[in-house]
């Protein structure tokens, strides 16, 4: 599958915010964001101050085109993400962002075993994370509760793992997942509620986008 291999600080201009699409390297002075807090592009820097009131559609595709990003999703699988929310019980919205955060990848970065959603898809596709004590290669497998997430045997003695288990210590988790720092092992205690996921969408902008379709 394709992947966005461009500048992810070009990203966050666009969107006009941090998505912290490189974990803590985004708070550093370095950050593009922090240099060029506008939009990318020959006429970025202007365009802020032309633009009017943008339109309902205009704020309804920005927000989904954030939501895209801040999880790492094409646009073919964000689209089934969202039907599959629409057929099951409760708010579209909500389910919508509870799928993208069951994401092996996603839950593999909420333990600390990543710093950035990025990085943990590269750790799942190459081989270094198990789910119920199976090697799986597929980022957006989805986790259920009572799912264990551990590493490899066979990469627990690269560099990369013993570093983590020196500072993964002072990491937090959400209150859905816990995480044993001694064996570098997490689990899904149950499915994450809106209010323990916070990225800053506005889901219901997402529901309104894919609704006028």
């Amino acid at each position: 599958m394709a992947r966005y291999t461009g500048p992810v600080c070009k990203l966050c201009r666009r969107e006009g915010e941090k998505l912290f699409l490189k974990g803590s390297r985004c708070l550093t002075p370095k950050c593009s964001f922090e240099r060029r807090a506008y939009p990318p592009g020959e006429h970025g820097r202007d365009s802020q101050f032309r633009r009017g009131r943008a339109s309902d559609y205009l704020l309804q595709l920005r927000e989904k085109q954030k939501a895209r990003r801040i999880y790492g999703v094409y646009e073919r699988q964000f689209s089934r993400y969202f039907k599959t929310a629409v057929r099951q019980v409760g708010l579209t919205g909500t389910n919508l962002l509870v799928l993208l955060e069951s994401r092996l990848d996603n839950v593999v970065y909420r333990l600390g075993m990543a710093e950035s959603r990025s990085q943990a898809r590269q750790l799942v596709q190459h081989g270094h994370i198990m789910l119920n004590g199976r090697k799986t290669k597929a980022p957006s497998a989805l986790v259920s509760p009572g799912d264990v997430i551990s590493i490899r045997p066979e990469s627990s003695s690269r560099t990369y793992f013993k570093t983590l288990r020196q500072d993964i210590d002072d990491r937090q988790v959400p209150k859905w997942v816990s995480l044993d720092t001694a064996a570098l092992t997490g689990k899904v205690l149950n499915l994450p509620a809106r209010e323990d996921i916070d990225v800053t969408i506005n889901e219901q902008l997402v529901v309104e986008y894919y609704s006028r379709r």
